[in-house]
């Protein structure tokens, strides 16, 4: 206990020199430390012993928490209770190609046009529960310059996506997404996309849910020429 004080006391001493006063002809070769740290006597001897030890003292400690913090950031936990991620897709309307949201097929003049079937919806939740997990996005593990994915069904990449995320022993807790398009009204088809988009996730109804916006007829989104969709998604330890 002494030494910690001591120690203390010296680094005290070095930034406020006015408070010390030092005496070569004191009988004692301790330093005397009264009840107030801003009062105190002290010789030369013990000034020389304090500062040489407390130099020790300070370094090691401090060495020690570096390494310790080094050791710490190089190896991150990966065991969380949950996890959140955030997924955007957005794809041009052209005529000649199907509208596909959520797997069903929606009437419509126009479609997505895309390397595979254009699911706005079923890419951005994919992208979701990939970066809730820290992987790569949907075009590193599915490139659409790959012919092997030349007008492939989404459902294939959320299976992918939950496969993952069970090998990772996570769950999805729940989902919400947002579809923006102008048109045509999803209303209709609500429901068929909610109950098709949580039988492929392999989860209740009751943890996903779906709105759709216009875009109040502004930029591409407004005036039917694009489709977008964002969705976010919570990942729970199994």
């Amino acid at each position: 206990m002494a030494t910690v004080f001591n120690s203390c006391c010296f680094l005290h001493i070095a930034a406020h020199k006015p408070l010390l006063s030092l005496s070569s002809s004191s009988s004692s070769s301790s330093p005397v430390f009264p009840n107030s740290l801003t009062h105190f006597s002290l010789n030369k001897s013990s000034l020389k012993s304090v500062k040489s030890f407390s130099i020790s003292a300070v370094s090691t400690p401090i060495a020690e928490t570096s390494q310790s913090t080094s050791s710490s950031n190089s190896n991150p936990s990966k065991t969380l209770p949950f996890r959140v991620g955030h997924g955007f897709d957005l794809h041009r309307l052209e005529p000649g190609y199907p509208l596909i949201i959520g797997g069903i097929n929606i009437p419509h003049d126009r479609g997505c046009e895309a390397h595979s079937d254009g699911d706005v919806l079923l890419h951005c939740v994919v992208d979701a529960i990939l970066g809730a997990l820290g992987l790569p996005d949907i075009g590193q593990l599915f490139p659409d310059n790959d012919p092997k994915w030349k007008g492939a069904a989404s459902s294939i990449f959320i299976k992918e996506a939950v496969r993952l995320m069970h090998e990772a022993g996570y769950e999805l807790g729940n989902l919400d997404a947002t579809l923006i398009l102008q048109r045509p009204k999803v209303s209709p088809h609500k429901e068929a996309i909610k109950d098709n988009l949580s039988a492929l996730l392999g989860v209740d109804p009751s943890v996903v849910n779906l709105k759709a916006k216009t875009h109040e007829k502004v930029d591409s989104l407004g005036e039917n020429r694009s489709i977008a969709a964002h969705t976010v998604v919570l990942l729970m330890k199994m």
